[in-house]
């Protein structure tokens, strides 16, 4: 159980790799509703943000002005925490460093990451206390949450654990996930799929601390563009993909079937929205291909003209080869366009009909290419799948309802609001 603030209520920390960042609008969303629901909500980040092109939106702007970057904390006034905390918290020194050396024994490389770690753990957890923050959640089960583990230990603040998947599934012995599920006071998990991977590696005991908790987007914002915005009045029919540039996300699949249609003599056009490391391959496979009048390379826009181009997308395309529950194909549904994806991890409890959209083996060309031919020369069956996947975001993936499972998990394990949350209204990132 977590001990109330004096003002009544339970002050969080959130603490995320990149904070607010451009391909994870979820994170900014889920903490703008529940300072909306009266959380008193503080965000840590352990990485700086770089602004995507046009700059960030207002909320954004505001939320890394109130935001601690702990590795942007000036050399003097690491060395004055570290003082501080030597003479005033011994004790928190001696059981974080305990902590990081049980990480990798006799592992030099190891232990060094882990002492940085602990480092970023004594700067976050001092700041917590300055904030007067009793518990601390952390998203995802990388690195970021071995900095959230060791804070914990060594300030004795509990702390919970959001898990999406999939990579956190991949290295479970080398990223300590069994150890940071077992000391969390409590895990959500974004996906059915999800929860099943947690409960394989944690005893049975444990089982009852991993809770459900689906992501969702704003159905008031992300809502149907005008029937004339999209190409059903003889323009070329737009498909567009969003997600980071990585061989992950199978974009390059994703190219060959388009190539595959623009062969066929298909009026199509291909948009795809982000930035990453797999970028130059996507530019030369449409240089070699002579596609760059029919493929746009947008890079990473803001959440506003990222939805502006959706409100022109016929089809909506993320053959992603490995993925938890993507927002994006959540916000594409939302805004009534058919959308295809593939058979990864907990996509199918997203499309679990072939009424709300196709799903299709990752890595097949095929059955890409045949998927996208079906539906762009379908209009009738276009429009059908659009309209039940919006209704199926609305029933299952909204974010204001799943905020409230969220703060019903929260309030289960003692973590309550410190505003009455009647005084304020639920806020729309635009």
């Amino acid at each position: 159980m977590v001990t109330p603030s004096p003002s009544g209520g339970s002050r969080i920390a959130y603490l995320l790799s990149q904070y607010p960042a451009v391909s994870h609008t979820f994170f900014l969303n889920e903490v703008l509703a529940l300072r909306a629901r009266g959380f008193g909500i503080e965000t840590a980040s352990v990485n700086s943000i770089a602004p995507p092109s046009g700059g960030f939106p207002a909320a954004e702007m505001q939320e890394a002005a109130r935001t601690f970057y702990i590795k942007s904390t000036p050399r003097p006034a690491i060395l004055g925490i570290l003082i501080k905390t030597l003479l005033t918290r011994p004790g928190v020194l001696l059981r974080g460093l305990a902590a990081a050396l049980r990480l990798r024994p006799w592992d030099i490389p190891g232990t060094a990451y882990a002492l940085f770690y602990l480092l970023e753990a004594v700067l976050l957890g001092d700041w917590m206390k300055r904030k007067g923050c009793v518990h601390l959640h952390v998203h995802f089960g990388g690195s970021v949450a071995t900095v959230g583990m060791l804070t914990s230990l060594a300030w004795k603040i509990p702390y919970s654990l959001t898990i999406h998947g999939p990579e956190e599934f991949y290295d479970v012995g080398p990223s300590f996930l069994e150890q940071k599920l077992r000391l969390a006071a409590f895990v959500t998990c974004i996906s059915h799929f999800c929860r099943s991977q947690l409960l394989k590696i944690s005893p049975i005991s444990g089982w009852p601390k991993f809770h459900i908790c689906r992501l969702g987007v704003q159905t008031g914002v992300f809502v149907p563009a005008p029937a004339q915005s999209r190409g059903d009045g003889g323009e070329l029919l737009h498909i567009v993909n969003v997600g980071r540039l990585h061989p992950a996300k199978g974009q390059l699949v994703l190219l060959n079937s388009f190539r595959e249609l623009h062969r066929r003599g298909l009026p199509v056009r291909l948009s795809i929205v982000g930035d990453g490391d797999g970028r130059e391959a996507l530019r030369d496979y449409i240089y070699r291909n002579e596609l760059e009048d029919a493929v746009t390379l947008h890079g990473a826009l803001s959440h506003p003209a990222t939805r502006e181009l959706l409100g022109t997308a016929d089809l909506f395309v993320l053959p992603s080869f490995a993925e938890g529950v993507p927002v994006a194909l959540m916000e594409a549904m939302s805004m009534e366009i058919a959308c295809i994806s593939t058979y990864v991890a907990g996509i199918p409890e997203l499309i679990d009909s072939p009424d709300e959209g196709i799903l299709v083996p990752p890595s097949s060309v095929q059955a890409l290419t045949d998927a996208m031919a079906l539906l762009l020369t379908d209009h009738a069956r276009r429009r059908m799948i659009a309209s039940a996947g919006r209704h199926k975001v609305l029933s299952a993936y909204d974010l204001s309802t799943n905020i409230g499972h969220l703060i019903d998990v929260f309030r289960q394990h003692g973590l309550t609001g410190d505003r009455p949350p009647e005084a304020l209204s639920t806020p729309s990132v635009q």
